[in-house]
């Protein structure tokens, strides 16, 4: 190979190699790329995607999309899905919640206490040395202990387990059919239904399984409540023995 030739590759090998300024465009050509991509799939699945299945959702499932919201008077009251407490001797009571003061949506979650944690069965007193703070907790004995005095049941009568345990969500809107059954007696008494007009009301509002074999058969508090409010109100409303409930969340 002359001399020339060798010229002439070294120049032809010298214009591949990226001068100062190439590095910057290289780089350039592959983030632009890059950060469309991001932007693109960001805009696709983080608005167009989310505002079309709302759009079906809105036009196959109504209801559902709008949160299934429960109205009383023409006033918004609720969710079927988010449960609220209620304290009274005339309604049915939900589940125990650990969810901030109880029902906080805001602060959804359980105790997070194990099975053999001896506080969620016994419970804890209140700390004296902290006065600001309210450490206490209700333990499911107590939970029991209280559940039967208030329904009038004997102190050995089962207690079905939703009645004395918190849900992982604190938000749960159903109780089970078993609860609901040994509540009967104490809110028929002061509402001055019978004990089968009751249970057909139970029946009106319970729930199968979903699918026919997912989770557990239920019946849903609020929309239970506000038909007994309708259909049987309390004798005295202004009473707080027997109105007692929770501000609607």
């Amino acid at each position: 190979m002359s001399q020339s030739d060798h010229s002439d590759s070294d120049e032809a090998l010298a214009g591949t190699v990226p001068r100062p300024s190439q590095p910057l465009a290289t780089l350039r050509e592959q983030l632009q790329p890059s950060l469309f991509s991001v932007l693109f799939l960001t805009f696709l699945t983080g608005a167009i995607f989310p505002l079309l299945l709302l759009g079906f959702a809105r036009l196959l499932f109504p209801t559902q999309a709008d949160g299934s919201l429960v109205t009383g008077n023409g006033v918004i009251i609720g969710s079927e899905l988010i449960g609220q407490n209620f304290t009274g001797v005339g309604y049915f009571h939900p589940r125990p919640s650990a969810a901030g003061a109880g029902y906080d949506a805001a602060s959804s979650g359980g105790t997070n206490l194990g099975p053999t944690n001896p506080k969620l069965k016994d419970g804890s007193a209140d700390d004296p040395a902290t006065p600001a703070i309210d450490e206490s907790f209700v333990g499911i004995r107590q939970l029991a202990d209280e559940y039967r005095r208030s329904n009038g049941l004997a102190p050995n009568t089962t207690v079905p387990i939703d009645a004395v345990t918190r849900s992982g969500s604190g938000l749960d809107p159903h109780i089970s059919p078993a609860n609901a059954a040994l509540q009967v007696t104490r809110v028929a008494r002061v509402r001055g239904l019978t004990v089968e007009a009751l249970h057909r009301l139970i029946t009106k509002h319970a729930r199968g399984r979903q699918l026919g074999f997912l989770g557990e058969p239920r019946v849903a508090v609020l929309p239970l409540n506000l038909e007994l409010d309708r259909t049987a109100p309390l004798p005295n409303p202004a009473s707080p023995q027997t109105s007692s409930r929770s501000e609607p969340r």
